[in-house]
This record gives C-alpha cells, sequence and structure tokens, in this order.
C-alpha cells in the first residue's frame, strides 16, 4: 500500500510538472524589461516570449503580437519551441503509460512487465525535465549575458521572467515524480517476488517410519 501511494504521488507530481511546462510555454514572459535607468517609471513594458511579444501600456493596456515568421526568429526560440511541444507531447505519452501500469488499475495483469510499464512512464517524466531544461538554461545565460555586457543598450537589456521560473519549478516537479514512480516500481517488483521454497529433509523414526511433523 505505501509504494501504490507514493507511486500515485509521482504521478500526480508529474502532471502538475507538465502542466507547469505547458503553462511556461504559452507565457509570454520568458524575457521582461530591464529597469536600470536612474528614471525607472516608464511608459511602457516589454514581453517577449516563445510566440509572441507583448508591450504593456502603464494604464494597464496590453498589445501583443505574434512572431512574423518561423524560420527568422533567433536559435533558442526555435529550440524552445521545439523542446516544450515535445515536452508536452511526451507529457501526454508518459501519463498514459504510468496510469495503465499503475498499481490503482487493473488494465494489465500484476508482474514484471506491470512493472516495466510504470519504470518506462517514470522514465519518460525524466526525460521531459531533461528536455525542458534545456531552453529555460539557454534563455537565462543569454539574459544573463546580455546583462552584464557594456556593449548592449540599457534599452535592449532584459531579465528573466516568470516563465523561467515556472519551467524550473515544472522541471524539479517533473524530476521528482518520476524519480518516485520509479523507485516505487522497483519495491513493487521485490514485493511481488516469490519467496524461495525450502522443504525439511524427512528422516526416520526409530520404528521406520518418517517424521509426520514435517509435513503441512
Amino acid at each position: 500500500m505505501t509504494s501504490a501511494a507514493l507511486e500515485i504521488l509521482g504521478l500526480g507530481l508529474g502532471i502538475l510538472g507538465w502542466v507547469g511546462v505547458i503553462l511556461a510555454c504559452g507565457l509570454p514572459m520568458w524575457q521582461v524589461s530591464a529597469f536600470i535607468d536612474v528614471n525607472i517609471v516608464v511608459a511602457q513594458t516589454i514581453w517577449e516570449g516563445l510566440w509572441m511579444t507583448c508591450v504593456v501600456q502603464s494604464t494597464g493596456q496590453m498589445q501583443c503580437k505574434v512572431y512574423d515568421s518561423i524560420l527568422a526568429l533567433r536559435p533558442e526560440l526555435q529550440a524552445g519551441r521545439a523542446l516544450t511541444v515535445i515536452v508536452g507531447l511526451l507529457g501526454l505519452v508518459a501519463l498514459m503509460v504510468t496510469v495503465v501500469g499503475a498499481q490503482c488499475t487493473n488494465c494489465i495483469r500484476p508482474g514484471k512487465m506491470k512493472s516495466r510499464i510504470v519504470v518506462a512512464g517514470g522514465a519518460i517524466y525524466i526525460l521531459c525535465g531533461v528536455l525542458v531544461l534545456v531552453p529555460l538554461c539557454w534563455f537565462a545565460n543569454i539574459v544573463i549575458s546580455d546583462f552584464y555586457d557594456p556593449t548592449v543598450p540599457s534599452s535592449q537589456k532584459r531579465e528573466m521572467g516568470a516563465a523561467l521560473y515556472i519551467g524550473w519549478a515544472a522541471t524539479a516537479l517533473l524530476l521528482f515524480g518520476g524519480c518516485l514512480i520509479c523507485c516505487c516500481s522497483c519495491s513493487q517488483r521485490d514485493e511481488t517476488s516469490f519467496p524461495v521454497k525450502y522443504s525439511a529433509p524427512r528422516r526416520p523414526t526409530s520404528n521406520g517410519e518418517y517424521d509426520k511433523k514435517n509435513y503441512v
């Protein structure tokens, strides 16, 4: 029962991480304007995401524009789009595989095959966490490098947006949930293995008959 509960917990964390990746993918706040001038009161704030760029006025009005050309995008934007979409699809596959092999479902009879399917689902969750970590760290590295680069104008400097932090939290949930699912599956395999049976040797008694106390 303990392994089943931990398995459900790992599945829940994986689902939360998957939803977090989808949320981070859609948010336009991967890069935001950096307020480093003397006068921090500005008329507008710029948000840059994977799919669009938004300008937020001081009055609260927001205007967003989708990028015109896909091939003209910067390499980090193209890689971020591709990897987050792949992670979104793999997360759905991991959810289906884990549910099929989970202890709380009866889709497959208990045994080694069921535990192997659960391990596959946990491994896919871990793979999702590793893949989504690539564009997040890539964007963070570019933002930090440009921020401390004296040749970049102050108006073009950016800071890390909320989408990056959501993505990192989702990555942690995916990795932890996948590892938890794999560990619970290994413990389940040990519990379901058949114990080794030993038979006591039969010794004849004084009257020539075998002792019956060894029989159950």
